[in-house]
C-alpha cells in the first residue's frame, strides 16, 4: 500500500483579501492545521483552548535562534525576517524573557497609563475640531484623519519621539506590517526603521526627559544589569510599532462595524451598552492582527486529538480564527453584537506574552469612538461597505482607507 501523502499546506493570502473565507479554511482543518506562510511551513492554531494552551506551554518557545532549526536559513531571505529576528521580550523566552518584560512593565504602569487619558482626550478632540471644520458633505478618509494620527501621537508622546520625526516613524512602521514587500524591499525598511531609532536613543542619552525611551535608557533589572544596545532598539520598536499600527486599526474596525451596524449603535446610544462594549466586540470579531508570527515547539507535543507537532516545528497564532470560533462563540460568532455576554478574545494574546500596552489602546480607542460620535451623530460612510478593500498584509487587520462624511449634506 502506498503511504499517505501529508495534505498540502493552506496558503495563506499575503493580501489578506478575503479572511472570513480563510477563517473558514482553518476551522474545517481542525485544531491545527499546516500552512504556508510566504513560503514558510507553520502549524495555524485556530483552535481558543488548543491556543490558550499552547501560549502558556513552556514547551512552545518565540525564541527561534534558540528553537527554530531553519531560522539562520529563513532569515536571510524571508520578508517577515523582522519579525522573528527582533531581540526584545517579542521573541525571547523563558527567564530572558521574565527579565525583559520586568524592565520594560514600568513604562506601562498603571499611574502612566491613567495619566495619558487627559493627553488623549486633548488630541482626540484637537482632531474632531479639524474635523468640525470642514463643510457638511465632505468626505473625508478617516484612517489619516483620527485613527492614524491619534495613536502615533500618543505614542510619539509616551515615547518621546519629537513631532517632526513622527512622519518617518510612520513610514516606517508601516513597511514592517506590510507583507508585500519583497525580501530587498523589507530589508531596506529595517535599515530606514533602525536608523530612526537609533537617532531617538542617541537624543535621548544626550537629554534624558519623562519618556519611555529614557526610562529604557536608564532601566537597570534586579541584578544591576541593563538592557544591551540591540534589545533597547528592538524594545524600541516594540512598542512603537505594537502601540500604533494596531490601534489604528481598531479605531478603523470599530467604526465601520458601528456605521454598518446602526442597531448596535442605537444600543450604546440607549445605554443598553457602553462604548467599551463596542471596544470589546470590536477586538473579538476584527482584531488588529490576523495572525500573529511565530512560536516552536521546544520538544514534540501530543495533541489532544493525536496530532503532533513536532520538536523545531513553527507554530502561528491565527488569533482571527480563534476568536470567531464556532466552539467558542456559537452560531453567532461571526456576528457583530455589543451586547453579547461573553466577548472573550485573544486580541491581546494571552499568557505571559499578553499585551503591555492593551489598557492604553482599550483607552485610546473607547475615547475616540465617544468623541466621535457623540461630536458627529449623523456620521456616515461615503461608500458602500463591500468596496472598502483590506490593507495588503495576511498580519494587520483593516481597511487601506475609510471614507466617510461626518456631517452629511442636507
Amino acid at each position: 500500500m502506498t503511504p499517505q501523502q501529508p495534505p498540502a499546506p493552506i496558503v495563506l493570502d499575503p493580501t489578506g483579501a478575503d479572511r472570513n473565507r480563510e477563517h473558514r479554511q482553518l476551522h474545517a482543518g481542525g485544531s491545527v492545521i499546516l500552512v504556508d506562510v510566504l513560503g514558510v511551513p507553520a502549524w495555524s492554531v485556530s483552535d481558543p483552548a488548543l491556543l490558550k494552551e499552547l501560549l502558556t506551554n513552556d514547551d512552545v518557545s518565540k525564541d527561534g535562534r534558540a528553537h527554530w532549526p531553519v531560522f539562520e536559513q529563513v532569515v536571510q531571505t524571508w520578508p517577515l525576517a523582522l519579525w522573528v529576528a527582533v531581540k526584545n521580550m517579542f521573541t525571547a523566552y523563558g527567564a530572558d524573557h521574565r527579565r525583559l518584560r520586568r524592565m520594560v512593565a514600568p513604562a506601562f504602569s498603571a499611574r502612566r497609563i491613567n495619566a495619558l487619558g487627559e493627553v488623549v482626550d486633548g488630541i482626540v478632540t484637537s482632531l474632531l475640531d479639524d474635523l468640525d471644520a470642514l463643510p457638511a458633505g465632505e468626505t473625508i478618509d478617516l484612517r489619516q484623519h483620527l485613527a492614524y494620527p491619534l495613536p502615533i501621537t500618543v505614542i510619539g508622546h509616551l515615547v518621546g519621539v519629537p513631532a517632526r520625526q513622527r512622519p518617518a516613524f510612520r513610514s516606517v512602521v508601516d513597511g514592517v506590517f506590510d507583507t508585500t514587500l519583497t525580501a530587498e524591499q523589507a530589508a531596506a525598511n529595517t535599515v530606514s526603521l533602525y536608523a530612526a531609532l537609533d537617532q531617538l536613543i542617541a537624543a535621548k542619552r544626550a537629554e534624558p526627559g519623562d519618556d519611555m525611551t529614557s526610562l529604557l535608557v536608564s532601566s537597570r533589572d534586579e541584578d544591576g544589569s541593563v538592557l544591551s544596545g540591540a534589545e533597547l532598539r528592538d524594545t524600541l520598536l516594540l512598542m512603537i510599532s505594537a502601540g500604533y499600527e494596531t490601534t489604528v486599526n481598531v479605531i478603523d474596525q470599530a467604526v465601520t462595524l458601528l456605521l454598518t451596524h446602526p442597531e448596535q449603535l442605537a444600543h450604546i446610544r440607549a445605554d443598553r451598552a457602553t462604548w467599551n462594549d463596542a471596544v470589546e466586540e470590536t477586538l473579538r470579531l476584527e482584531p488588529a492582527v490576523a495572525h500573529l508570527p511565530l512560536r516552536y515547539a521546544v520538544r514534540d507535543l501530543t495533541l489532544p486529538d493525536g496530532q503532533t507537532i513536532a520538536q523545531g516545528d513553527a507554530i502561528l497564532a491565527s488569533y482571527a480564527a480563534a476568536n470567531r470560533h464556532p466552539g467558542w462563540h456559537g452560531v453567532t460568532a461571526d456576528a457583530f453584537d455589543v451586547e453579547r455576554i461573553t466577548k472573550e478574545h485573544l486580541a491581546f494574546g494571552h499568557g505571559v506574552h499578553f499585551c503591555l500596552g492593551a489598557p492604553l489602546a482599550r483607552l485610546e480607542v473607547a475615547t475616540a469612538l465617544r468623541a466621535l460620535f457623540e461630536r458627529f451623530p449623523d456620521i456616515e460612510l461615503a461608500v458602500p461597505a463591500h468596496e472598502l478593500q483590506p490593507l495588503p498584509s495576511l498580519i494587520s487587520n483593516g481597511h487601506q482607507t475609510l471614507p466617510v462624511r461626518p456631517r452629511p449634506a442636507a
